[in-house]
């Protein structure tokens, strides 16, 4: 479906006349150029919308099934710039990603979304209240919406470090409670966010060099600018990973330690009850001829040895840690 259209002339915005394909041959024939939105089109819908613009069929195949890297691709009179846009639902601490497809071509920019995230309704009015920079052309509009796009990777990298932290802080508190699940899931949400931002360097590397194919030379400083953003997002899911990572070894490692700590304990109150376990078990075996079996203080002394065996043993046990 189409979101919105209009011809833009020196940056102001022209709605008339209302056919777009009428508003695509003005473009061409008096300058300016042509912005359209769609949402997640069928094939039929988008073939009807933007037959005009004799797009490559694989160009209109990505555009159609989506779930495509971000990339930049040039075809023959178009170049296709792809994004994966992300969105934090801080209820579940979930990653929701979508795509954005941008083809620009000398007279027009043609935009399709497709899933949730970064809505570009806000982008649209931004720009057009600022007429010099959208009057720099199609490119202008493709790095208002990467800078949006990119400043949504920023706000998520802001409310992942904050999950981060909280699972560091119950990893290493007092408190017992498993945070492997919790590290795991977070750790997945993570690596779908990066798999979002670190595709899209290289052809954001490509765009921002100076000199590059069909990118105005006035618009190079503003990509680049723009590429230094999604280097920092890009470092930031990084280290969030890193440290993660960090947790969940250290979760691991804990649980050893405590399984090993338990694994002492056991072993010293077993070793207390061993002593008296095998002379009781000794003087169980009711033979006549054993040592001291008519000795008037034999009980006693085997009480008493007992008990001081024992005692002996634990506090060993106890300045040694182990219990």
């Amino acid at each position: 479906m189409i979101v919105d259209y209009a011809l833009y002339q020196n940056g102001v915005r022209y709605t008339q006349p209302s056919n777009l394909a009428e508003l695509i041959q003005k473009a061409r024939s008096d300058g300016g150029f042509v912005w359209l939105g769609l949402a997640e089109p069928t094939e039929n819908e988008f073939n009807k919308i933007v037959g005009d613009f004799k797009f490559h069929p694989l160009a209109i195949e990505d555009a159609i099934t989506a779930h495509q890297r971000p990339k930049f691709e040039e075809y023959p009179g178009v170049q296709a710039l792809v994004l994966k846009t992300a969105f934090y639902e801080e209820k579940g601490s979930q990653i929701s990603t979508g795509e954005i497809f941008c083809f620009i071509g000398e007279h027009f920019i043609v935009v399709v979304r497709h899933g949730n995230g970064a809505p570009l309704v806000n982008t649209r009015h931004h720009l057009e209240s600022n007429p010099e920079q959208l009057a720099k052309g199609p490119y202008a509009v493709a790095h208002a919406i990467l800078d949006h796009v990119i400043d949504c990777y920023i706000d998520i990298s802001i409310e992942l470090e904050a999950d981060v932290l909280q699972v560091e802080h119950k990893v290493f508190g007092d408190t017992r409670e498993s945070a492997s699940q919790e590290i795991y899931l977070l750790k997945r949400e993570v690596i779908e966010f990066r798999h979002a931002i670190d595709p899209l360097l290289s052809p954001l590397q490509q765009i921002a060099s100076i000199g590059a194919r069909n990118i105005p030379a006035e618009l190079t400083p503003f990509f680049r600018d723009t590429l230094d953003h999604l280097s920092r997002a890009s470092d930031a899911a990084s280290g969030l990973d890193a440290l993660l990572t960090s947790a969940l070894q250290a979760e691991i490692a804990q649980v050893q330690l405590q399984q090993n700590s338990d694994m002492r304990k056991i072993t010293s109150y077993v070793a207390l009850a061993s002593v008296p376990t095998m002379i009781a078990g000794i003087y169980g075996m009711n033979f006549d001829t054993m040592p001291e079996l008519r000795w008037e203080f034999g009980y006693p002394a085997v009480i008493g040895s007992l008990l001081v065996i024992t005692v002996v043993l634990y506090r060993k046990f106890k300045k040694s840690g182990w219990l």
